[in-house]
């Protein structure tokens, strides 16, 4: 494990250049995408996929998403279907990730995909991110920047933050202004599933290649954000809040509650209820009230009820899971 402090890139020619050659060295390089900073590995290299997991202490059970720079390079590592191809064409580069039956020709390092004859992958929007793909010339496996099952990071700061000293380099490339992380859809077999909803909703794919189902199938995890407990504060968060206790912050979304207007800590999503102001605004939140709330004495987080259309399916999704204890999750494995 490093133990130098993490290197903080500008997201210029020569800070592209250095986290590419870093990559390809092997090392850990964390960039940011339209969705949240990922933790970026060569996915072709087995020692490289090995560090990672250790860096952020994730499960080797939970697979990873393999970024490309360009769809034709994403389907060069799995077989796509008609489905497949329509949905690329409407949605990427984007924060759409599909699940796909994986080659067999190919380099990838089986940790990569845990061991799975399926692998998740996306073609980032920003062209920062293809761009740091294309110079370091390998697929970057890319789980979110932070360790395991905490809250995602939405810029350089909150990399650093969480894995000061673990990482080797940070390319900044300023917030992430989706702030949610992709929506990945399981297209392995002959129904489509929605494994994690995002900006990319259940309608939007559907106008495209019809009738989807949410949820996994039986069996080991598919893609990336299937466990129960994640995304979560070191604080417990209470759900569908009408207010804050005198002991809790609140993550207000819209008008605050008379009754709560006296919380002793307060980070407000949208006040005019604009989900998408909201979702880019959630992790920085459920940051802030862990960070200051836990200075504070306080001893939990009270989130108000945000609507579940559009991205307030992915927005109510991440707030559940971080809503679930670690225990209770375990417990219901």
């Amino acid at each position: 494990m490093r133990s130098r402090p993490t290197l903080r890139l500008a997201a210029d020619t020569g800070g592209i250049a250095t986290a590419a050659a870093l990559l390809r060295d092997g090392r850990l390089v964390a960039f940011g995408t339209e969705t949240v900073y990922g933790l970026g590995a060569d996915a072709n290299s087995g020692d490289a996929i090995a560090a990672l997991y250790a860096a952020k202490g994730r499960p080797s059970h939970n697979p990873l998403i393999v970024h490309l720079a360009t769809t034709e390079a994403a389907f060069a590592l799995v077989r796509p279907d008609p489905r497949a191809t329509a949905l690329a064409e409407a949605f990427w580069p984007g924060p759409l990730t599909l699940v796909l039956p994986r080659r067999t020709d190919v380099r990838i390092a089986p940790a990569a995909a845990s061991g799975l004859d399926t692998l998740a992958v996306r073609v980032p929007g920003p062209a920062i991110a293809r761009a740091l793909i294309e110079a370091s010339g390998c697929p970057i496996a890319a789980p979110s920047a932070n360790r395991s099952g905490r809250v995602s990071p939405s810029t350089s700061a909150d990399v650093i933050e969480e894995l000061d000293g673990r990482i080797d380099a940070v390319l900044d490339s300023g917030p992430c202004p989706v702030g949610v992380e992709s929506t990945v859809l399981d297209l392995s077999g002959a129904t489509a599933r929605l494994l994690r909803p995002g900006s990319i909703t259940a309608g939007a794919i559907e106008r495209v290649i019809g009738p989807i189902v949410s949820g996994a199938a039986p069996g080991p995890l598919r893609g990336p954000g299937g466990l129960a407990s994640h995304y979560a504060p070191s604080l417990p968060v209470r759900l569908a809040a009408d207010g804050a206790r005198p002991d809790e912050a609140l993550l207000a979304f819209g008008p605050v509650p008379e009754a709560a207007q006296g919380a002793a800590l307060v980070w407000q999503l949208s006040e005019c209820g604009d989900l998408a102001e909201a979702a880019a605004r959630l992790y920085a939140g459920l940051r802030h009230l862990d960070r200051e709330g836990t200075r504070l004495g306080l001893r939990g987080i009270a989130a108000m009820a945000v609507p579940p259309d559009g991205i307030g399916a992915a927005i109510n999704d991440r707030l559940s899971r971080a809503a679930t204890p670690a225990t209770a999750a375990r417990g219901a494995a």
